[in-house]
């Protein structure tokens, strides 16, 4: 078996950072109404900028392949081009298809050469299951390096125009015409950008981050959905897939917007992130001792104070200090996030040999989380 280092991580983040007053002037209100939840959760949030891949008139600027291939050349330099990529391993939340897959896609852009590929779905964990699928690849010999990315274009999802429909078909039922919560909570949080990590056999240049484990786990059979698309949540808590709608009632109902079960989410996001965390911990025999940066992807500010608690409560009490996140600025940018926050530190200048970096990735599709631990190198 082989070492695996992150030799270098690059992102692109598409137009200028948007503010909290900006951003519905970019998505658009429904109904001709401002929404009365916006403020309370941008206030929960902590989130000040973000960015879309839209233009002042919502005109879309980049697809998620675009992002993603635009963040993979910040990879290239003069020891490295796309033409030496041996495994392109990408994960999205917002594929710009349902057919071909996200990395195919990646890949046509690239206009580089054959490669293996992987794409991963899911929501937040699909940049981690990207990435371990590459850190595998490398670490069994099977390829000497691979490019392993995070990205998401969900601005387009969010704007008002995809709600048009729904609220024409409540008005004729003469209800309210108000976007249930569930729909309006993720217009505010959510985010456009992409990064990408190289990863090889050996370290190279002034700092590489060598993983040292990576681990997941998954509560899907002891929890019903909580954040999911393409379908809706039915009295027993099974998900109604699209394709069981008719044509007329994915556009009267929304049935491929974003949704999030927010009571789900708060009782269980954090017990069973604190609890998989011990578990990761546990079974590669660290404790907080041997850790000096934690990078948790939390989707709200909201959750730091809980998930410190939490954590505390199982015995692993990370102090603040060594936390490192950059959500306020960057904004939730999904399955790219964790990308994000290490690119970010990892080019920060902060970094010395030896410290241990734990990252968190928490996703509430069904409740699954992914870790990853890294020496640097």
């Amino acid at each position: 078996m082989f070492e695996v280092y992150i030799t270098k991580s690059g992102k692109f983040l598409p137009n200028r950072p948007i503010s909290n007053d900006e951003m519905e002037s970019f998505l658009g209100l429904i109904n001709n109404t401002a929404s009365k939840a916006r403020r309370i959760i941008l206030r929960n949030n902590g989130i000040v900028t973000r960015y879309y891949a839209l233009d002042e008139n919502g005109v879309p600027t980049h697809t998620n392949a675009g992002l993603t291939k635009l963040a993979i050349e910040q990879l290239c330099d003069d020891t490295f081009s796309v033409d030496d990529i041996q495994v392109l391993s990408c994960g999205t939340s917002t594929p710009d298809n349902l057919l071909p897959s996200h990395a195919a896609m990646v890949h046509g852009l690239l206009n580089n050469r054959s490669v293996e590929l992987n794409s991963s779905s899911g929501v937040c964990n699909a940049g981690m299951n990207a990435l371990k699928f590459g850190y595998l690849s490398v670490k069994s010999g099977n390829t000497q390096n691979a490019v392993c990315t995070g990205s998401e274009r969900v601005s387009t999802w969010m704007k008002s125009e995809k709600f048009e429909n729904e609220i024409i078909n409540l008005k004729n039922l003469e209800e309210q015409p108000i976007i249930a919560f569930k729909k309006d909570f993720l217009r505010w949080m959510l985010s456009d950008g992409a990064a990408a990590f190289l990863l090889e056999n050996k370290p190279k240049g002034e700092i590489s981050l060598k993983i040292e484990w990576m681990e997941a786990f998954s509560y899907a059979h002891e929890l019903e959905a909580c954040m999911y698309a393409g379908g809706d949540k039915q009295e027993d808590g099974s998900i109604k897939p699209w394709s069981d709608y008719n044509a007329n009632e994915w556009l009267e109902q929304s049935v491929f917007s974003i949704k999030q079960d927010v009571k789900l989410l708060d009782q269980y996001i954090l017990e069973k992130g604190a609890l998989s965390m011990k578990g990761a911990m546990d079974k590669n025999n660290i404790t907080v001792s041997d850790i000096d940066y934690f990078l948790p992807h939390v989707s709200s500010h909201y959750f730091v104070d809980g998930l410190y608690r939490n954590l505390a409560e199982k015995g692993i009490e990370v102090p603040k200090e060594k936390w490192f996140m950059n959500l306020k600025n960057v904004g939730n940018v999904g399955s790219a996030s964790i990308y994000l926050m290490l690119e970010e530190l990892m080019n920060s200048g902060k970094l010395k040999k030896g410290e241990k970096i734990l990252l968190s990735v928490p996703e509430s599709g069904r409740f699954s989380y992914s870790y990853a631990y890294l020496t640097v190198c």
